[in-house]
């Protein structure tokens, strides 16, 4: 991608589906166990998307969206959709042993924490530096919010996505072995990674109204 992209908070209306593929080509494997057969994965993300929790990369060109990063923050992520919506989608015998593997990727921030819910690029612009630009973004949302810290989790089957992180000023602090997602999901072992968030003049305090949009 020679030309720079676009950095915007927010996923455009209009660009559900777009954000939802990338995400699927991202996380199919994990998101899978939940939410298969694929077209009906797709859709079911694209549906449920809360649009203010995302950032994203905009191809130059117009085309469209090249790379999203989404964040829980408020109690919200930019991947929604409750049990009634499972339910809904799948039925009451398919969607029950759905909702407990989604359970299984949960994941709840702690006070003053802005927790990453992916981040996933398209594969003609990998290596170009949108990845960074939008972990730049992720680290601007959270000082606003008046966070003191970015949290998200690596796969052990992702050593690449790893590396970007760590490039970016996250740590890792530890390490949970998962044998038992081997077979299900594709992994056997997730890493959490912090990344310190400094103190911005006039942001919000962490678990202020400000903080918590």
């Amino acid at each position: 991608m020679d030309t720079p992209v676009a950095v915007r908070r927010g996923v455009p209306h209009g660009a559900e589906e777009q954000v939802a593929a990338l995400y699927w080509e991202a996380f199919g494997r994990k998101l899978g166990a939940a939410l298969n057969p694929p077209e009906h994965g797709r859709a079911f993300i694209a549906r449920h998307l809360h649009h203010d929790r995302a950032v994203v990369a905009l191809a130059p060109d117009g085309d469209g969206v090249v790379g999203v990063a989404g964040y829980r923050l408020g109690g919200r992520g930019l991947t929604g959709g409750g049990v009634r919506d499972v339910l809904s989608a799948y039925g009451l015998f398919r969607g029950l042993p759905r909702l407990a593997v989604l359970a299984l990727l949960e994941r709840t921030p702690e006070p003053g924490e802005l927790v990453m819910d992916g981040i996933a690029v398209d594969p003609a612009g990998r290596g170009s530096g949108v990845g960074g630009l939008l972990l730049t973004e992720i680290a601007a949302v959270a000082a606003e919010h008046g966070c003191s810290r970015v949290r998200l989790d690596v796969i052990d089957v992702n050593p690449r996505a790893r590396a970007l992180y760590e490039r970016h000023g996250f740590d890792a602090v530890r390490t949970e072995q998962t044998p038992y997602l081997k077979g299900l999901m594709g992994f056997g072992a997730v890493t959490t990674m912090h990344r310190p968030v400094p103190a911005r003049p006039g942001g919000g305090a962490p678990g202020s109204p400000e903080g918590q949009r």
